[in-house]
């Protein structure tokens, strides 16, 4: 069994309710991160977990709200935990630079720590792979493996196929339909995916706003994808605009002519069980 909790379901718009994009799945005794936005420790807490017991991270990419609080998983981690141990970070080329400006950005906080904290040694040990398409990692019986998206500009960006005891969910981040999505996707139990409601947005005279339209998934695409893919179930996150309370059924509406498998719209901490 995999376990998948939205831990973050936001956007980079504020919003009280929703902590930003980030997903835990539990597998094979394994605990794994993917992405890190705003709020993630809190929502960790609220799941029963903690930065002391993620055994990886997983970025899909370098985007401000899927990474603005690396910084806090890294210190957290590290005040918490009393044998040293690294953070385990994966993520595309530019994850050793992010992780070097945060750790550069946290030397007044080291050094006060370090000299207050016998017990204590700074800097934070943060243990970096950037990775790219194909094998990342093999955690036990837990086997992760990478492909690239399309979220241009910004790239590289990838998804993570995770796989444990026959089962396999994949956990996309921003990104409009790929080939090579569709291929990591294949049999998955599960796709785990953002999806924005371009239908809505489409009428908002702004062009700040018009220009997300063309690099993530609407959500009727991310429900043809998963129904390309022959995915059991459709877990959609990462919502633009907010879903106000009630309106839940608007989208499924707009997912139900693509995919008729089951779909997961949910707020911050919604676990889901596959296999």
């Amino acid at each position: 069994m995999i376990e998948v909790v939205l831990l973050g379901t936001g956007s980079p718009l504020p919003d009280p309710n929703r902590a930003g994009p980030a997903t835990l799945v539990r597998a094979g005794g394994k605990t794994l991160l993917v992405d890190a936005g705003r709020g993630v420790v809190m929502r960790l807490a609220g799941a029963g977990s903690g930065p002391n017991q993620v055994d990886q991270v997983l970025l899909t990419h370098l985007h401000s709200d899927h990474v603005t609080d690396v910084g806090d998983l890294i210190t957290t981690r590290w005040i918490t935990t009393f044998v040293p141990s690294p953070l385990n970070v994966v993520g595309p080329e530019g994850t050793a630079d992010l992780v070097d400006g945060i750790l550069d950005s946290l030397t007044a906080d080291i050094g006060y720590r370090s000299t207050h904290h016998v017990d204590l040694e700074g800097p934070p040990p943060v243990d970096v792979h950037e990775a790219g398409p194909g094998p990342v990692l093999e955690l036990g019986e837990v086997v992760v493996r990478a492909a690239a998206t399309d979220h241009r500009p910004v790239e590289p960006t990838l998804a993570y196929r995770i796989e444990h005891d026959g089962h396999a969910v994949v956990v996309a981040g921003d990104t409009v339909p790929c080939e090579t999505l569709d291929e990591l996707c294949a049999g998955a139990d599960a796709l785990v995916i953002t999806a924005i409601r371009k239908d809505v947005l489409k009428s908002v005279p702004m062009q700040r706003v018009q220009d997300i339209l063309d690099y993530h998934s609407s959500v009727e695409e991310a429900a043809q994808t998963a129904a390309r893919a022959g995915v059991g179930t459709l877990v959609l996150t990462h919502y633009v605009p907010a879903i106000v309370p009630g309106t839940e059924d608007e989208w499924r509406q707009l997912v139900a002519p693509h995919f008729s498998g089951r779909v997961v719209i949910g707020d911050d901490l919604t676990r889901v069980e596959i296999g």
